[in-house]
């Protein structure tokens, strides 16, 4: 007698939408997983990146483990010591020293291009297809979502994952009553040699923030005798919101120095040293919680700033991105029969409630940081001069009011171990 091999489930078809950190890491992450089919389509004609500095700290470490993509990134500047100081006068206002830990990997700065090679090398070949910019997504009910590309070209898929960033078209099309805003925060970034400028100051090799109350330079190395610079002010958002878009516009050198003519001179002359055409302008966006990361009946899925447009507030986007994409496939990876309803609802139960502490957390510093303001405006208004607070003494306020909460729930988060929870959390309710 002849016995019938059982039917083969068809393979799950993912497109992933945005090839950055995100949609790198969620391509090598479902890429191990049994019968499932991965494409990654990014916009752009060649892979790279645009910015210049990222931070990998602890949880991106363990997360970058976790892909088998950590030994991968072998340059960086380690961050152990932070510097934060009075860009005006130059006076130290408070260092972080930490030590190292032995087997621990140390927090770095490195170039965004060096994470992304180190992603690249292990997404397996045939699985980005360049050039594919996404116009819309059609859902095709049981036959998944159409994505229609701006080439004429069409893609289905059974599951589309939006890694395509904060100005996401994933995002905006399955929840088309979502606004990004800008915030008034922008950001001018650039490499350059660090022996272009090691003349200046010796402190400019450490990672340090140079403050007046409102504007910031950062500077740090970041490996491969390479120093970056990230400058920052506030641009009223009434004012300016209809001329900024959010990632790399070229900016003139005389833009980006007339916001900072107040800083000592050896900042000025820094950030003269910059080549012209070295300058990128990024104006920080912002968008609203969302209630869930999954649209579609399931057949739609959010990773990294398309889910939680946060503006950079953490610094750690990519870290927060990856980690999207290693427990999408671990969801999907543990529900292989109905695998993308029940692996979706296991995915949104276990990062909505992460970066709903996020939002919690900006909501509840901008009061902190109000009540700050108004007890500092209390306080010098019965000086008997009546007098405001000197610009030094803004300067120290500034760095009082963005330090002192414990953060380690962000930096040191253990994306396997809080997945190892939920997992021990679901067998314990299936035997009960």
């Amino acid at each position: 007698m002849t016995v019938d091999a059982p039917p083969t489930q068809p393979p799950l078809k993912v497109a992933i939408v945005g090839a950055g950190p995100g949609g790198l890491a969620t391509a090598i992450a479902l890429s191990g997983i049994p019968n499932v089919e991965v494409a990654a389509y990014e916009q752009a004609s060649v892979l790279r990146e645009v910015g210049a500095g990222i931070s990998i700290g602890a949880n991106s470490w363990r997360v970058l483990e976790l892909l088998g993509v950590a030994d991968s990134l072998k340059t960086g500047h380690d961050t152990w010591t932070v510097l934060n100081m009075n860009g005006r006068s130059g006076e130290q206002l408070h260092k972080r020293e930490k030590k190292g830990i032995p087997g621990k990997r140390a927090p770095i700065r490195t170039q965004r291009t060096a994470l992304q090679s180190a992603l690249l090398s292990h997404v397996k070949p045939g699985i980005i297809q360049l050039s594919k910019k996404l116009a819309r997504m059609v859902d095709k009910g049981e036959k998944g979502v159409e994505l229609q590309f701006e080439d004429g070209s069409t893609a289905t898929a059974d599951l589309v994952v939006g890694a395509d960033g904060i100005r996401s078209v994933v995002r905006d099309t399955a929840w088309p009553d979502y606004e990004i805003k800008f915030t008034g925060t922008t950001i001018w970034r650039t490499l350059l040699p660090w022996d272009n400028v090691k003349d200046l100051d010796p402190r400019f090799e450490i990672t340090g923030w140079w403050h007046t109350p409102t504007t910031h330079v950062y500077f740090s190395p970041v490996g491969e005798g390479l120093w970056e610079i990230a400058a920052r002010a506030w641009h009223d958002p009434a004012v300016h919101s209809a001329s900024k878009v959010s990632w790399g516009v070229p900016v003139t050198n005389e833009h980006v120095e007339s916001h900072f003519t107040e800083y000592i001179p050896a900042i000025r002359e820094a950030l003269a040293r910059v080549p012209s055409g070295g300058w990128r302008e990024f104006a920080a966006f912002a968008g609203p919680e969302l209630g869930r990361l999954t649209a579609w009946d399931h057949k739609v899925v959010l990773v990294g700033d398309s889910s939680h447009a946060l503006s950079g507030a953490f610094g750690s986007g990519a870290g927060f991105a990856m980690e999207d994409g290693w427990v999408l496939a671990q969801a999907l990876a543990r529900f292989r029969s109905d695998r993308r309803r029940r692996a979706l609802e296991l995915f949104d139960a276990v990062r909505l409630p992460y970066y709903a502490r996020m939002y919690a957390h900006l909501a509840a510093e901008a009061a902190r940081r109000q009540a700050r303001l108004a007890e500092i405006a209390a306080r010098h208004s019965g000086d008997a001069d009546g007098r405001e607070p000197s610009f030094d003494e803004r300067v120290a306020n500034k760095i009082i009011l963005d330090g002192g909460a414990d953060m380690s729930w962000i930096y040191e988060h253990d994306v396997g171990a809080t997945w190892r929870e939920w997992v021990g959390a679901l067998e314990a309710a299936e035997s009960g």
